[in-house]
Parts: structure tokens; C-alpha cells; sequence
């Protein structure tokens, strides 16, 4: 990682920090606000992901969030509007990696927005089930699934302007419209939502402060337009 690091905005549109940007809804996000007057930088931790970020419409920006230290992390979010979180071990690489990137890394970043100047909004990308998984402490997915249960605490109970997203069971479909769940509803957990309707909720939620901030949006693949779901 290069020292000094900071994603200042130097466009007359929102500056997008977006971190997990070698992800698929994170590219697909790029794609989507290529042709906006945002500004999109994908935090990537491998300086070969960087061409992959390039074709999709954002800038890469080569850092480990679970590496930076507090003074880098100020750095990193320095002149942002927004940062979304979009990074995820989802317990490929084992539970104390797990809790490395999905919980410790992700309230890192809400502490580092929380003592900025600026105050960028902060979108978490989490999943339908976090609130009351239920997942048995024996299986290995439950590092995964208590990681962003505790992440989504922290952020919930932080000074942060926070929006949670919870999609349900993630496909590579074509977006269509989308269902937002009533508070305190979830879907059946076989009920499908395109990662592409993932990034286009991003973007339907930085466009839609007033409707979005502060709420634990879960939602699937539905009828209704996106953009008419939050305005």
C-alpha cells in the first residue's frame, strides 16, 4: 500500500468510495454509474484487479481496510461523500479471516467515517438473513453469518448516516424490478435478487437520502421499477 492514500473528490458529482471493488456487484456498480457525473474509486487489495476495474468505469485504488491503520483509514475517506461497503470473505478462507474482513474491517471504516470531518453516508451491503440468521454455531457458514450480524449492529448503533442493504440469495440474472420487504418480514430464503438490482439499489439509495437513510432495506427480485421503490 502506497502512503499517503486519499480518495478526495476532484469531480463536480458525488466522490463514491466503494470498498470490496473486485467484487461482482462492485463492478456491476461501475458499470452503472460509468455514464453518471459521479465519481466511483474501488478499493482492491490486488494491484492485478485493477484492469477489471478500469473496463467496468471506476478507479482502482490498491488498500487492505483490515491492514490500514487508523491515521490511513481517515486518509482513505478524506473528501468522500459516500462509501459503500461491499467486501466480503463470506467464510471462503476460514472463520478468523471471516471476522477479519466482515465484521472487524467494516467497523473500522464506521469508526474512520464517524471521526471525519465530512461525514460520508455509508451504504453496508449485508444480506436479508442477518438480523435473525439462526445459523447453527456448528456449521461453518456461521462465522459469515455472526460477522455481519455484528456488523450490522455496530453500524446501527453508530453516529454514521447508514443505510443497510439486505438482498436476499444473490443470482447473476438480469435485473428486473424489485420487492422491499415490510420491517420485520423476510423472504423465503430461496427467493432470488440480481446482483445487478443490487448495484442499482446503490444507486437508487445515493440518489434518495431522504427515503433510504437509516434503514435496514431488505428486498428481492419483484415488479416494482427501483427507482420508484425509494423515491
Amino acid at each position: 500500500m502506497n502512503s499517503p492514500i486519499s480518495a478526495a473528490s476532484t469531480s463536480a458529482g458525488r466522490t463514491v468510495l466503494v470498498i470490496g471493488g473486485h467484487g461482482k456487484v462492485a463492478l456491476l456498480l461501475a458499470a452503472e454509474m460509468a455514464d453518471t457525473d459521479d465519481r466511483l474509486i474501488s478499493v482492491i487489495r490486488h494491484p492485478e484487479q485493477s484492469d477489471d476495474v478500469r473496463r467496468a468505469g471506476a478507479e482502482p485504488l490498491v488498500a487492505d481496510v483490515t491492514t490500514m491503520s487508523a491515521a490511513e483509514l481517515d486518509r482513505l475517506i478524506e473528501g468522500v461523500d459516500a462509501v459503500v461497503w461491499s467486501a466480503g470473505n463470506g467464510g471462503r478462507a476460514g472463520a478468523e479471516q471471516t471476522y477479519a474482513i466482515d465484521r472487524d474491517g467494516c467497523q473500522a471504516v464506521v469508526d474512520a467515517i464517524s471521526r471525519s470531518s465530512s461525514r460520508p453516508r455509508f451504504i453496508l451491503v449485508s444480506w436479508s438473513g442477518s438480523p435473525d440468521h439462526g445459523v447453527d454455531p456448528a456449521v461453518p457458514f456461521f462465522a459469515y453469518a455472526d460477522a455481519k450480524a455484528q456488523a450490522d449492529r455496530y453500524t446501527m448503533a453508530s453516529s454514521v448516516d447508514w443505510t443497510i442493504l439486505g438482498p436476499t440469495s444473490l443470482s447473476l440474472e438480469a435485473a428486473g424490478g424489485i420487492t422491499v420487504l415490510p420491517d420485520g418480514h423476510s423472504a423465503h430464503p430461496d427467493t432470488p435478487t440480481s446482483r445487478q438490482a443490487v448495484a442499482r439499489v446503490i444507486v437508487a439509495v445515493l440518489a434518495h437520502p431522504q427515503t433510504t437513510s437509516h434503514r435496514f432495506i431488505r428486498f428481492s427480485d419483484g415488479p416494482t421499477p427501483i427507482p420508484e421503490a425509494f423515491a
